[in-house]
């Protein structure tokens, strides 16, 4: 009895079941909400020990699949999985991984490998968190608002060059267009076909628009043509009605929410220079014009807080398009005095296999990256140092250093049962 007083005490409402539907065993999400940060209290010990077993289960089961960018894949394969109920044991996983890093054994297991302050040890601090602005970034780092007009101004003639931009283009619809094509192969749908030929023209559409810069090519050297009569003008605008029809295309099928997030992203980009001709019919000098005309509206209309344009730096920096999820968002830890600050972060991983460690760090690392390179861009000041962190169930305890970043693997295991009634 007194050990639910505690619980009712320290949470406003926290439940944890077991359902059965069509004979399967489900979990339930974890849901919890701490009434205070600086006081926070653990869960009594036989809490951890009773919930430990299913963790070690949903592990076991989930231990071939890990969750990339908001896609499930096979880990062996890397193939997508299209599953909801796989889904929804990989949300309960990170739920109940989160619970057990904030417990006594894991936080003093943490503060043994870094004992200079006390990450994640706030409930604040293991929220999850989709990285998919510069905003967002440059709120994690209190990044001011001159400052956050410094990197705007800083990164918008990088991001909007015409490769970059075309190139995001294709790389969200080659993504599309891969899932699609699995997709009819398996449960072929009106809306599917109609989304397969609309991704197919406008891939083709870009193809057949773009100009070669190579030297020894035709269209370096490249005069205008004679004026070639009803000779039909194209524009961005083209592409933009594409993308309108896309949206609705995929509105009508299950399945689509990442990829119809990036396509209205990038319709933002579009709509901005509809006006605009491409053309690869015409002179170099002309074609460069309107490629240049491309990167300056972009550059000027784009904002900070623009998705599309957070889209175009994730593809300058990695050359992906796909926004970066994280586990647990940690915090920025240091002394200002000392004029040196740690950003710490975390992945969850279902396996403490080479290939999990090996995707959930470079995962991780792509994330820290973001951060560092934002925090430079504004000319903060200080020296901020990264590190990851990333948990497996079991007893893992080591850390590598990778492209001079240090990461520790963590296990989550149940301490001693004196520990659980203690406070950070």
């Amino acid at each position: 009895m007194r050990a639910f007083k505690v619980v009712r005490n320290v949470l406003q409402g926290a439940k944890y079941c077991e359902t059965k539907r069509n004979g399967a065993l489900h979990f339930n999400s974890l849901l919890y909400h701490c009434t205070g940060e600086s006081h926070q209290e653990f869960l009594p010990h036989e809490w951890y020990e009773k919930a430990f077993p299913k963790l070690t289960r949903l592990a076991c089961y989930l231990k071939d699949v890990d969750l990339v960018d908001g896609r499930l894949l096979n880990v062996n394969d890397n193939s997508i999985i299209i599953d909801d109920r796989i889904e929804q044991k990989m949300n309960t996983f990170k739920s109940l991984a989160r619970i057990f890093i904030g417990s006594p054994s894991v936080q003093l297991m943490l503060k043994k490998y870094v004992s200079t302050f006390d990450c994640f040890s706030k409930l604040s601090e293991r929220q999850p968190m989709i990285v998919n602005s510069l905003s967002k970034v440059s709120s994690v780092l209190n990044v001011t608002a001159q400052q956050r007009k410094l990197v705007r101004l800083s990164i918008c003639p990088q991001v909007t060059q015409h490769r970059i931009w075309t190139g995001a283009l294709e790389e969200i619809l080659n993504e599309l267009k891969l899932e699609i094509d699995l997709l009819n192969c398996q449960f072929p749908s009106k809306g599917t076909k109609m989304g397969q030929q609309i991704v197919s023209s406008c891939l083709e559409f870009l193809a057949e628009s773009a100009v070669s810069f190579d030297p020894d090519s035709a269209s370096w050297m490249r005069l205008s043509p004679a004026k070639v009569v009803d000779s039909p003008s194209r524009k961005w605008e083209d592409v933009l009605e594409m993308f309108t029809d896309l949206i609705n295309c995929l509105k009508s099928e299950n399945g689509w929410p990442n990829h119809l997030t990036k396509i209205k992203v990038m319709k933002e980009g579009l709509s901005q220079i509809r006006d605009v001709l491409i053309d690869n019919s015409i002179g170099y000098k002309d074609a460069r014009h309107q490629e240049n005309l491309v990167q300056k509206k972009l550059s000027k209309t784009l904002g900070h807080s623009s998705q599309c344009l957070f889209t175009l730096l994730l593809f300058y920096l990695y050359g992906q398009v796909r926004d970066i999820e994280v586990d647990l968002c940690g915090a920025v830890y240091g002394n200002g005095s000392e004029n040196r600050f740690t950003l710490c972060m975390g992945r969850i991983l279902t396996s403490n296999e080479e290939k999990v460690v090996w995707s959930g760090l470079k995962q991780l690392d792509r994330a820290l990256g973001l951060f560092k390179f934002v925090w430079e861009t504004a000319g903060m000041k200080g020296i901020l140092e990264l590190q990851g962190h990333l948990w497996c169930v079991g007893p893992e305890e080591r850390s590598v250093t990778y492209r001079g970043n240090a990461f520790f693997i963590h296990g989550i295991s149940l301490g001693p049962k004196s520990t659980s009634s203690r406070l950070l």
